[in-house]
């Protein structure tokens, strides 16, 4: 028996589907994720040492925001501690968009301490250490405007988006250079799973790590 569908049909349907793969991965209360750096063997520090000193977060949080890249929390955003505030990556959501529950790091993590570890890394791939303490001839003092992950629903699969945005201050010798790293990462799931919260981040560091080694180059490190 053959079955003719309005397109309003498809489209009911179709949210239908997305509807229950979102209920297939908790879409309430807090998930919790791991956020790996990317490290990569056989680099070996010989170039000396540089400095990272302050880490700030300096994202900006709304609540019940028009735009799911706005970061937001279950709840009021203004009863948040700066300590509270900076574990947070992203909001889950259900079919229809409507925010629902957080999506935060690990206990004693935060997007601080993500932030710096990248740093370090992209430092060890151009062969120099991090120097312990104050007082090295070249740091970086670095605030995270950007650190969220989100995702759009579609006909039959999710849209997981996550961006990265730092504000970095390098201190070379005696010259002061003000730069903006950026990584943007986007893949498509059929569920709200950890690892396709995590395969979006895995992109956006990605991108971050080829633009952080394009900066750290055009200073002189």
């Amino acid at each position: 028996m053959k079955i003719n569908l309005s397109m309003s049909q498809i489209l009911v349907l179709g949210l239908a589907l997305v509807g229950s793969l979102l209920n297939s991965g908790c879409v309430v209360g807090r998930r919790t994720v791991a956020l790996p750096i990317p490290a990569m063997s056989g680099s070996v520090p010989d170039k000396g040492e540089v400095g990272i000193g302050s880490v700030v977060d300096g994202r900006h949080f709304e609540n019940k925001p028009s735009s799911p890249s706005t970061p937001s929390i279950d709840g009021d955003v203004n009863t948040l501690t700066p300590e509270q505030k900076t574990t947070f990556i992203g909001r889950q959501r259900n079919a229809y968009g409507r925010a629902m529950g957080d999506i935060a790091l690990p206990a004693n993590d935060s997007i601080t301490l993500r932030a710096r570890l990248l740093f370090e890394e992209g430092l060890k791939r151009r062969g120099y250490k991090v120097a312990k303490g104050d007082g090295a001839a070249d740091s970086i003092d670095i605030t995270v405007e950007e650190f969220w992950a989100w995702f759009t629903p579609g006909f039959a699969t999710i849209s997981f988006e996550a961006k990265i945005r730092c504000a970095v201050t390098f201190k070379h010798g005696d010259k002061v250079t003000k730069c903006v790293v950026e990584g943007y990462g986007r893949n498509r799931g059929q569920i709200a799973s950890d690892e396709n919260w995590q395969l979006a981040y895995s992109l956006a560091f990605a991108e971050f790590m080829v633009r952080l080694d394009r900066e750290l180059g055009n200073v002189g490190l």
